[in-house]
């Protein structure tokens, strides 16, 4: 029987080329090209940005399912009275094929074009000695890959091809099917060969006129077109420690950090900021200041309508439906996008209390766990005066609004009032390399990440050979210090410059968190991340083992902090318990049974059906 989703697939190519050349010629995605439609061949240097266009539409129709996906089924989420009833079941792992947030065919379009493109795109078209096709040739491998690797996140081990699929007779032949390990192992090699390619750009393009602007001040909505694409070295870093191939996966990321200079800016959050103001007036410290150093922005202009502010890949969402492809994400997190209603973004009229996903209580409670450092004096640095104020991680507040409207009090997520959902941002990319750092034995490194940063000053006051006292601030092994100088090279001779002023990035929510005298250390986190998975009966000691699988839990909550809501998390969650399934430590089921217990509140007997794997995927339709 030929399955759903090849169906879907062979519909939208019988009706000419690739499915989506026959959108209307308004959306902002598509182009003037009728040689997509009539004659898809690819011999010509223009059919490059029309193909590549037209595969980013693609991840445009699976952008809300990729969210729902990965936030629903995740920690950080929590259903109430408004929900609809397929978001509710994937929340409770309940979903069935029914579902109309499972959809492989929407995966499966994206992998299709993208087969299509690199089984027929001429590569030795030449303009002078430059070859035109390479950017948007690699652009579809990396496509392909980060496709094929949601796939097998969420549904296990998938029917895997790479030619295209052209007639119902290749759609009903015996399909191979490839699970993480085996869709790596095919597609990484090839990757690897285009690895420091640049991504394609086409300079900034038009998503629409808001509908809320004003007709004598229209306010319209702009891609910066380089960053709707998915670098060849972020996505074989994803590959590789989704695999466990930890040292593969810190090079990788490395080698786009240092070749395209992506440095972690200071973003900071001022406690006098009216979300936040509103909720900590009482508990705001006199005399606290805020520590500014280099480059800085306020984090909660990341997701503004007009800021790239840390985005590396986003998708970008229509700003209207004349335009395009559109969003329920803002919606279901109580913000109405597409208001007609004229104002600000931060209008009341746009919040609403209908809003059918709220944040979990373990999200609430992890980010007020966490201390608040100030310098009372106000310098940047220097002071042993740093003190602690009971704030939490000022990224929740600004994440989660409280607001108001017709005489309710409450929250609304501001991560997608720009209708784009970030993919990859400097921060996923630094954290995803804290969690491979972490793996290839250097808990440190990966703690420097969150702490410090890694940056010059590592080898100023860090690293000096004067002291070997952890809770100075000098935490770093000389083994550490080695392997960042060479493995990963960030402070080599080479590339110190470049990573100069690099930022820490628990700093962003909580301020003072560098150097030798702010109360957030190595020892004093690492100890109580330890005394916390203790108290759960785990045998823990103080080996390497025990602290690398200590500061990966830490690495997992900074991921909640910082990358909340934006569709990682379900992944980030299965990707770091078969880490711990796989080292073996407290026996071969502790990642499954740390993943349980993080999902045990959504239902009834759910901690015990995660124990097994196959009930972390979604059924395949």
């Amino acid at each position: 029987m030929t399955r759903k989703w090849f169906f879907c697939i062979l519909t939208s190519l019988s009706l000419g080329g690739l499915g989506w050349a026959l959108s209307s010629c308004s959306d902002f995605m598509e182009t003037d090209s009728d040689r997509q439609i009539f004659d898809p061949a690819l011999d010509q240097k223009t059919d490059s940005m029309f193909y590549t266009l037209g595969i980013l539409k693609g991840l445009q129709q699976l952008a809300d399912q990729y969210v729902m996906q990965g936030e629903m089924r995740g920690d950080l989420t929590a259903t109430n009275s408004y929900t609809e009833t397929d978001l509710r079941r994937l929340a409770d792992f309940t979903a069935d094929a029914t579902n109309k947030y499972d959809s492989a065919y929407l995966y499966y379009h994206v992998i299709n074009n993208c087969n299509y493109f690199i089984a027929h795109r001429d590569t030795s078209l030449r303009t002078g000695s430059r070859v035109v096709a390479i950017p948007e040739y690699a652009e579809a491998l990396a496509v392909r890959a980060w496709t094929y690797l949601q796939l097998a996140k969420n549904y296990g081990s998938v029917p895997f091809f790479t030619t295209p699929l052209t007639s119902i007779g290749e759609a009903n032949a015996q399909m191979e099917t490839r699970d993480l390990q085996g869709i790596c192992n095919e597609l990484a090699p090839e990757l690897a060969k285009f690895s420091g390619t640049a991504v394609p750009t086409y300079g900034n393009i038009s998503a629409g006129v808001l509908n809320s602007s004003d007709s004598e001040n229209p306010q319209e909505k702009n891609v910066v077109s380089r960053r709707a694409m998915i670098p060849v070295d972020i996505i074989l870093g994803d590959l590789y420690l989704e695999t466990h191939q930890y040292e593969l996966a810190a090079r990788s990321y490395f080698n786009y950090l240092r070749d395209n200079k992506w440095k972690l800016q200071q973003a900071y959050i001022s406690p006098t900021n009216t979300y936040v103001y509103k909720v900590l007036e009482d508990k705001i410290p006199t005399g606290l200041s805020i520590t500014v150093k280099g480059d800085y922005f306020q984090w909660e202009n990341i997701f503004s309508i007009t800021s790239t502010d840390d985005i590396i890949t986003y998708i970008p969402l229509a700003a209207n439906r004349l335009r395009g492809v559109v969003t329920e994400l803002p919606r279901y997190f109580g913000y109405d996008f597409y208001s007609t209603t004229g104002g600000s973004a931060t209008s009341n009229s746009r919040y609403l209390v209908e809003r059918q996903i709220d944040a979990s209580a373990g999200y609430k409670a992890l980010s007020d766990a966490q201390e608040y450092y100030y310098n009372p004096g106000g310098t940047t640095g220097g002071s042993t005066v740093i003190k602690t104020a009971d704030l939490g991680d000022l990224r929740r507040l600004v994440t989660m609004r409280q607001v108001s409207r017709d005489d309710s009090v409450f929250s609304v997520m501001i991560k997608f009032t720009s209708a784009n959902v970030p993919i990859y941002r400097t921060a996923t990319v630094y954290l995803r390399l804290a969690e491979a750092l972490n793996r290839m034995g250097y808990p440190d490194a990966a703690f420097a990440i969150l702490k410090d940063g890694i940056n010059d000053d590592l080898l100023t006051y860090v690293m000096r050979g004067d002291s070997t006292d952890i809770d100075a601030g000098r935490y770093i092994r000389p083994e550490t210090q080695t392997m960042l100088q060479t493995t990963v090279p960030f402070l080599s001779a080479e590339n110190r410059a470049s990573f100069e002023d690099n930022w820490s990035i628990h700093s962003r929510g909580t301020n003072y968190t560098q150097g030798a005298f702010s109360p957030y250390q190595y020892n004093t986190i690492v100890g109580r991340k330890l005394a916390e998975i203790a108290a759960n009966g785990y045998p823990v000691s103080t080996t390497m083992a025990d602290t690398i699988n200590a500061v990966e839990d830490i690495i997992c909550d900074e991921m909640a902090l910082e990358l909340a809501f934006e569709g990682n998390r379900f992944g980030d969650l299965t990707r770091i318990a078969r880490h711990k399934n796989n080292s073996g430590l407290y026996g071969a089921n502790y990642g499954s049974q740390w993943l349980a217990r993080k999902l045990a509140y959504k239902a009834a007997g759910l901690e015990q059906r995660l124990l097994d794997e196959k009930n972390w995927y979604l059924p395949m339709k």
